[in-house]
């Protein structure tokens, strides 16, 4: 693979989406406020609260990837098909977590006009991540991915 693919599959990962939105909620705040506020104390509180709650989403599911030892990359079909722990809730335990953590950093900075990023974001993780993994993860586990797709939903 040269170095410009490579360099392209590393940057076109799910943290490196989450900061651009997270840069840009931050960029709107900052310069683009027009005049909306939601700022109060329970705006700081519930904001910290989503980023803590996507963080230990994201710890549950890391827990469960090293405990079966088994790839974390988006862009990888994992050894193993995991249904344990976090993922009895949620199919991409990750994925929410970043969410989480963007409609909470946006609290934070009082950014209120990109709280309209938080489903456009999800639209990207969905349509450049989740589906392509679903479809890897079909393939290669078939009807016990059809199973467990039937019992647990996509985001929670």
């Amino acid at each position: 693979m040269c170095d410009g693919a490579r360099a392209m599959k590393w940057i076109d990962t799910p943290p490196v989406w989450l900061a651009g939105f997270v840069a840009l909620a931050w960029v709107q705040a900052a310069y683009w406020p027009l005049g909306l506020s939601l700022a109060g104390p329970w705006t700081g509180l519930l904001g910290g609260l989503l980023v803590g709650a996507g963080l230990l989403v994201m710890v549950l599911a890391f827990a469960e990837f090293r405990r079966h030892r088994t790839t974390v990359l988006p862009h990888h079909t994992p050894a193993r098909m995991i249904q344990s722990g976090i993922f009895t809730r949620t199919r991409n335990p990750i994925y929410l977590g970043d969410a989480l953590i963007l409609a909470g950093l946006i609290l934070r900075f009082d950014a209120v006009v990109s709280l309209a990023l938080v489903p456009v974001f999800v639209w990207v993780i969905e349509r450049r991540f989740i589906l392509p993994e679903e479809d890897r993860m079909r393939r290669k586990f078939r009807a016990e991915f059809a199973r467990y797709e039937r019992k647990v939903r996509r985001w929670v």
